[in-house]
């Protein structure tokens, strides 16, 4: 093999077009753009989701709900949740760091304890929110449940 034999595979190299070069071209006079309208304008840019003028998709299909902006998102923990941590660590007293330190929840969530389950022991648990039942049923244990 020598080096003046070497040639890049078959299809691999595209021969690029020269518009603008003359009518005997081929892509002489308006080079491949047509004639008139905004793509055969210098400066053109096709808008993201211009579609040539036919009413865009995102404008055809239907709109429908909302997002509440002001809208608050609670990590719910269930009293069974709460009485499994408080057998594992055998501590009486939960808070958002208890939880924290122990993977449940992350740093920037807004904890609520939910009814789900039963609390055995008296746990005194503060959290941001907690359900009516939740709370009762942690009172009825003789426990405490603080908002803070």
């Amino acid at each position: 093999m020598k080096l003046s034999s070497l040639k890049p595979a078959e299809g691999s190299v595209k021969v690029r077009k020269r518009v603008g070069r003359g009518q005997g071209s081929g892509l002489g006079g308006t080079s491949a753009r047509g004639h008139k309208g905004a793509q055969s304008r210098s400066g053109y840019s096709r808008k993201r989701g211009f579609e040539g003028g036919q009413m865009p998709i995102q404008r055809r299909v239907p709109k429908f709900g909302f997002k509440n902006i002001n809208r608050v998102e609670y990590k719910a923990i269930n009293l069974d949740t709460l009485q499994a941590l408080a057998d594992a660590t055998g501590s009486k007293v939960i808070t958002f760091e208890t939880l924290y330190s122990n993977g449940l929840v992350s740093k920037s969530d807004l904890v609520k304890i939910l009814s789900r389950g039963a609390v055995t022991s008296a746990l005194e648990v503060t959290v941001k929110g907690f359900s009516g039942a939740a709370k009762a049923a942690i009172e009825a244990a003789g426990g405490k449940a603080i908002v803070g």
